[in-house]
């Protein structure tokens, strides 16, 4: 099966009001299906729990998006099971047919791809390019890994000995989980369940509950595609009684996640404990999160730094484990630097994300509180620079918050927030610039804007951090281009939408027989 070379989803341009008229009749056109009821998906069968949860615009907090259909415990043993039968069949499916879907689904998004937007903007709060750069990524991952899949199926190179014929191939491994995250509510979701499907495994598939449509799509784009019923398997529902009993069931191969370091760290323990009739130590795949630094040389351009910065820290509100939420800054240049972020950031303007503001809101009430509440520690902690209040509007809103003189210790300099703080520290030198940016648990992201190449070599040797970046923002990891996970509490360093990725839901076999 011969296929085109990877290229990267170009995103639509939203500086042409062309465009951004094509953005907004889609969200209108969104709406008039909104507050819809959505059953869970097992094996092809819709079903119904007795139990429902609502998935609402973070925009506009009483704007009910749709209703879904609530796991429980039960269903959730039904989907291991059925997606096991499935398994037995899925498996022995030729690559190249799992990857023809995987391309077929591809162009289903792209013609979708408004639509995807529209309910992305209003679901989770992403402004117009964000929305977008969520959906292209999307169909990149799906382009990606089915070429991916293709090469794992191909002739794999192993020594030759004589007298003997032998060959490696790679098999699938079973019944997966996928806990995907809302940050990325379409991208990361589409990704992880992807993957697992092209390697002929079988899915069961619990979105985020702050944004379940987006899994819901995903779902109705595979069935267009020509997914077989009981391959994904839709089942939206508490983590406490649902993702709990998903890892823990026995049948359970492999567990694919992405959300933050304490339900990680969870996960990774129920799923190492061996249940009864469990033949398999579980495979676990985690991205958990980041406290990313961006190192601000004393020889660089300030401007270019300040741009970058700020792009880091607050591109959808702060809410990416890839963000910037602290910048380590040079003695000689701090005070300039300071200044050029505080400009940069009290001109950011706070609205709903459907009216293509810069920022929108955060995605919800617990994550407004906790915001808020890092805030005000970090009020204490050092000195408020810029925002440090909730913005206005029907919606979770804060303003851009900017703290400077943050000790490397200080726990908006360690704990990671997840929303729109920044903290600027203080270096004395680039020596204790790269003290600092090592000093946290986690090892994800990170970048160092400098002019001095020797600097640029240093920061590669010394720095614990799975995708570093020179001279530009932290965030923006391309399928293909930037493999992304990070090391320590960061994750199992999966790199998404790299060459490794999908060998994480496989097992190599070897074939070994003796001719004359």
């Amino acid at each position: 099966m011969k296929v085109s070379p990877f290229k990267n989803e170009p995103g639509i341009d939203f500086t042409k009001e062309s465009n951004v008229k094509k953005q907004k009749d889609a969200i209108s056109k969104v709406r008039q299906k909104l507050g819809q009821s959505y059953d869970l998906i097992i094996g092809g069968k819709s079903y119904q729990s007795g139990k429902t949860f609502n998935s609402y615009n973070p925009s506009n907090k009483s704007e009910l998006i749709a209703t879904f259909q609530k796991g429980t415990a039960e269903l959730a043993n039904l989907a291991i099971e059925t997606a096991y039968e499935k398994f037995q069949s899925w498996r022995f499916t030729a690559p190249e047919k799992r990857a023809q879907i995987l391309f077929k689904a591809a162009k289903i998004a792209r013609r979708r791809r408004l639509e995807i937007n529209a309910y992305m903007i209003l679901e989770a709060g992403k402004n117009f390019a964000e929305a977008d750069l969520d959906t292209a990524e999307a169909i990149d991952f799906m382009d990606f890994y089915g070429r991916e899949m293709l090469r794992y199926a191909g002739k794999q190179p192993i020594t030759k000995m004589k007298g003997e014929d032998n060959e490696l191939i790679y098999i699938p491994l079973g019944v997966g989980t996928v806990i995907p995250p809302w940050n990325f509510p379409f991208a990361i979701l589409v990704g992880m369940s992807s993957a697992a499907i092209v390697t002929g495994n079988t899915v069961v598939l619990k979105p985020s509950s702050d944004t379940p449509m987006m899994g819901r799509l995903f779902f109705e784009i595979m069935k267009e595609a020509g997914l077989p019923d009981g391959v994904l398997n839709f089942l939206p529902g508490s983590g406490g009684e649902v993702g709990d009993t998903l890892v823990a069931h026995p049948k359970t191969r492999f567990i694919s996640f992405t959300g933050s370091m304490p339900v990680g760290i969870h996960i990774n323990e129920l799923a190492a404990k061996v249940q009864p009739g469990q033949i398999w130590l579980k495979r676990v795949v985690a991205e958990m999160g980041g406290k990313d630094s961006m190192i601000i040389d004393k020889d660089c351009d300030l401007d270019m730094a300040a741009d970058a910065v700020v792009a880091a820290a607050f591109g959808f509100q702060g809410q990416k484990c890839s963000a910037c939420s602290r910048v380590i800054v040079d003695a000689k240049v701090y005070d300039k630097f300071v200044e050029k972020v505080r400009t940069r950031v009290d001109a950011i303007q706070v609205g709903p994300a459907e009216d293509n503001f810069r920022m929108g809101p955060v995605i919800n009430a617990s994550a407004e509180e906790s915001i808020i509440e890092y805030i005000e520690i970090g009020k204490k902690e050092g000195r408020l620079i810029s925002g440090g209040v909730k913005a206005e509007g029907n919606g979770f809103y804060i303003r851009p918050t900017v703290i400077a003189d943050i000790d490397p210790m200080a726990r908006i300099s360690q704990e990671e927030i997840f929303g729109p703080v920044l903290a600027i520290l203080k270096a004395a030198d680039y020596d204790e610039a790269l003290k600092i940016a090592n000093n946290t648990i986690f090892g994800l992201t990170g970048a160092v804007i400098t002019r001095n190449r020797k600097k640029i070599e240093r920061a590669k040797k010394e720095l614990l951090i799975g995708n570093l970046y020179f001279n530009r923002k932290c965030t923006g990891a391309m399928v293909g281009v930037h493999p992304f996970g990070g090391f320590n509490m960061s994750g199992t360093d999966s790199k998404a939408g790299g060459r490794d990725y999908l060998g994480l839901f496989l097992q190599a076999k070897v074939h070994s027989e003796k001719v004359k």
